[in-house]
C-alpha cells in the first residue's frame, strides 16, 4: 500500500509563494505620485473641456448652432480662453438658469390699478386707448419681472469677475446710491427734538386758544354782515337804498360783534389763568398767536359774507337775483336810463367795498391790556375781493343785455321825435307852403 502510486502522491499540495515584502524607495514614491497626478489632471482637463464645449455651444448664435455639426467635440482655434475661466463661466451660467426658473412673486393687481388712477381721464378716452393701455400694462409687468429676476440673481449668485461674461450678459448696472447723503444717523433723536420744540413754541395747543376758537365758532358759525337773500321778495330797490342798507347792516353787525364776541375774548384774557404755562420770554409770541387767530376768524367772516352776496347773482339760479328800479328818462333831447348802467354797477360793487371796510378797528388783546393802539389785521383778502368784483361785473353785464335791447328799441322807434329830426321836417314842410289837401 505504501508503494502504491496515487494522484495524491503524484501531485503534491499547491503552496502559495511567500509574499514579497519590499519597501518602496523615495524616488519610486515620487514617480508613482507623478503618474497619479498626471492621470487626475487628464481627467480634470477632460471635464473642463466638456464644460467649455457646453459654454461655447450656449454662447453660439442660433445660425451657428444650426450650421455646426453636432456634437461639437473640440473648440475652434480662435477660442483661446483658459479652461479654468470657462469652468467658472459654465458653473455661473448653469446656476443662473436654475435661479431664473424659480417662480417669482407676480405684480399685484392693485398696483396696476393705482398706476392707472394717476393717468388723467382725458388720456384714457378714445377708440385705441384701451389697446394702448393693455400694451403699457404688459410692458410694466415685463419690466417688473425682469427687475425682480435681476434682483434675485444678484442676491443669490456672485458673478465672477471675468471680462468674457460681461460680453455674454448685456444688462445695465444697478443704480448707485446718491452721493453726498448721509444715511447713518437715525431719525428718532431729531423727531423727539422737533416734537419738544413744537410743544414748547406752538401756542395754538394752549387751553386758552381752544376757548378762543370756541368763541369764534359759536359766534360766526351762522353769522353774516349783510343779508340780501330776501331782497327780491321786497320788490325793486333803487341804488341809493341799496347802499344805505349795506352800510347800516355792516354797522349794526360790527356793533353786535364787538359787544358779544370781543367782550368774551377780552374777559377770557383778563383772567389770571389765561397765561398758565406761558413763560415770560414767550409772552410776545403768545399774544402774536392770539392776534393771528383773531385775524383768521374775522377774515373768514368777511370772506364768507362776500361769497354769500356774490351767490345772489349766480347766472344759473336767478330765483334770488335782486330787482333794481330804473327809469327811462327824457332830458335835453336825449333818452337815457336813470340811474345809469354805470351807476348801477358801482352801487352793487359798493356792497363788496362796504363789507371789506367792516371790523377794521378791532384792538388786539395785548393793545387792550396795555393801552396800545395796535389793531387786528382783518382786511378782506385781495384775491377774494378781486374774484368778487370780476364775477359781479360779468353777471351785471349779462343781466343788463335785456334793458339795453329795450332802450335800443325805444331809440330806433322814437328817437327821431326827440333829437330834432321831426321838428326839422315840420318846419321844412311849412316853409314849402303846401295846399290844403297836402296839409290834410
Amino acid at each position: 500500500t505504501s508503494n502504491k502510486r496515487t494522484l495524491r502522491t503524484l501531485f503534491r499540495p499547491a503552496a502559495l509563494p511567500p509574499p514579497v515584502i519590499s519597501e518602496t524607495s523615495p524616488s519610486q514614491k515620487k514617480l508613482l505620485a507623478y503618474h497619479r497626478d498626471n492621470e487626475q489632471q487628464e481627467v480634470l482637463n477632460q471635464l473642463l473641456i466638456d464644460r467649455a464645449l457646453e459654454v461655447y455651444y450656449i454662447t453660439m448664435d442660433e445660425t451657428d448652432k444650426r450650421d455646426a455639426a453636432p456634437p461639437i467635440t473640440e473648440l475652434p482655434s480662435t477660442v483661446r480662453i483658459p479652461l479654468t475661466i470657462l469652468s467658472f463661466q459654465a458653473e455661473y451660467l448653469f446656476m443662473k438658469k436654475r435661479v431664473q426658473r424659480n417662480p417669482m412673486i407676480p405684480i399685484q393687481p392693485q398696483w396696476l390699478r393705482s398706476m392707472l388712477a394717476l393717468v388723467p381721464q382725458s388720456l384714457m378716452e378714445g377708440r385705441d386707448r384701451q389697446l394702448l393701455t393693455e400694451e403699457l400694462l404688459k410692458e410694466v409687468v415685463k419690466d417688473y419681472e425682469k427687475s425682480m429676476q435681476r434682483c434675485l440673481l444678484r442676491r443669490v449668485l456672485v458673478k465672477p469677475d471675468i471680462k468674457e461674461l460681461d460680453k455674454l450678459e448685456e444688462e445695465a448696472p444697478l443704480p448707485l446710491l446718491p452721493l453726498g447723503l448721509d444715511f447713518s444717523s437715525t431719525w428718532h433723536n431729531s423727531y423727539i427734538k422737533a416734537k419738544q420744540q413744537i410743544i414748547s413754541t406752538l401756542h395754538i395747543l394752549h387751553p386758552t386758544m381752544k376757548a378762543l376758537l370756541d368763541f369764534g365758532y359759536t359766534t360766526f358759525f351762522n353769522f353774516i354782515l349783510v343779508d340780501f337773500s330776501s331782497s327780491r321778495l321786497k320788490g325793486p330797490v333803487d341804488c341809493r337804498s341799496l347802499k344805505t342798507d349795506a352800510s347800516l347792516s355792516c354797522s349794526k353787525a360790527e356793533e353786535e360783534i364787538m359787544s358779544t364776541w370781543y367782550q368774551r375774548v377780552v374777559g377770557l384774557f383778563s383772567q389770571s389763568e389765561a397765561l398758565d404755562g406761558v413763560k415770560l420770554d414767550q409772552l410776545e409770541s403768545f399774544y402774536n398767536c392770539v392776534a393771528v387767530l383773531m385775524s383768521n376768524q374775522l377774515k373768514g367772516l368777511l370772506g364768507r359774507t362776500t361769497e354769500v352776496f356774490v351767490e345772489l347773482f349766480d347766472p344759473e339760479d336767478r330765483s334770488r337775483l335782486p330787482l333794481f328800479k330804473m327809469d327811462l328818462t327824457y332830458d335835453e333831447n336825449r333818452m337815457e336810463f336813470y340811474p345809469s348802467l354805470q351807476d348801477l354797477e358801482e352801487a352793487i360793487l359798493f356792497v363788496v367795498d362796504c363789507i371789506g371796510q367792516t371790523l377794521q378797528n378791532v384792538q388786539t388783546v395785548r393793545a387792550w391790556l396795555t393801552g396800545g393802539t395796535a389793531t387786528v389785521d382783518a382786511e378782506l383778502p385781495a384775491h377774494i375781493a378781486q374774484w368778487a368784483k370780476s364775477t359781479l361785473k360779468k353777471s351785471i353785464r349779462d343781466n343788463l343785455e335785456g334793458p339795453k335791447e329795450h332802450f335800443k328799441g325805444y331809440v330806433e322807434s322814437y328817437g327821431w321825435l326827440v333829437d330834432g329830426t321831426a321838428e326839422e321836417r315840420i318846419n321844412r314842410f311849412i316853409a314849402e307852403q303846401p295846399s290844403f289837401d297836402e296839409y290834410t
